[in-house]
């Protein structure tokens, strides 16, 4: 995440990772404040094991979009809710990547979603991640079924 004060809607994709027994980093990097950070992570994540990268981050939102043009990784961003302007100025800065080098953008504050589409990046290659993905889509629809109006 961009800051600390990212957390907050980072902790969704941490509570969602963690219910999937998904192991996973996180960290404070900015992309404009520790840009060397950045780099080194970033370039390391892959030969660390790590698979998918989220990114939150609010305001200008490079976060994402640099740790796409360092890696391979599939990047997920996350466009955090801003003061200025609600989060549009955070989800448009994601959304609006180069040819070539793509991100994929979830809802503003939605790391909840980018937490399950992460997991089912992984889950294309993990049978037993995969498994629990089916059981977790089954119960949310249990929920729709048996609500009460």
């Amino acid at each position: 995440m961009g800051s600390t004060s990212d957390y907050d809607v980072m902790s969704g994709a941490e509570q969602i990772l963690s219910s999937f027994g998904v192991e996973f980093e996180k960290k404070v990097i900015s992309a404009h404040r520790t840009p060397d950070l950045m780099y080194e992570y970033t370039k390391g994540a892959k030969s660390r094991g790590v698979g998918v990268i989220i990114a939150g981050a609010g305001g200008a939102a490079h976060l994402a979009g640099v740790a796409a043009g360092l890696t391979t990784l599939p990047v997920i961003a996350v466009p955090m809710q801003t003061k200025a302007l609600g989060g549009l100025d955070s989800l448009l800065s994601m959304v609006q990547m180069p040819t070539g080098i793509p991100v994929a953008t979830v809802a503003v504050n939605g790391a909840k979603n980018a937490a399950l589409l992460a997991v089912e990046i992984l889950a294309v290659t993990d049978v037993a991640l995969a498994e629990k993905l089916d059981e977790y889509r089954q119960q949310q629809a249990e929920k729709v079924i048996n609500s009460k109006i």
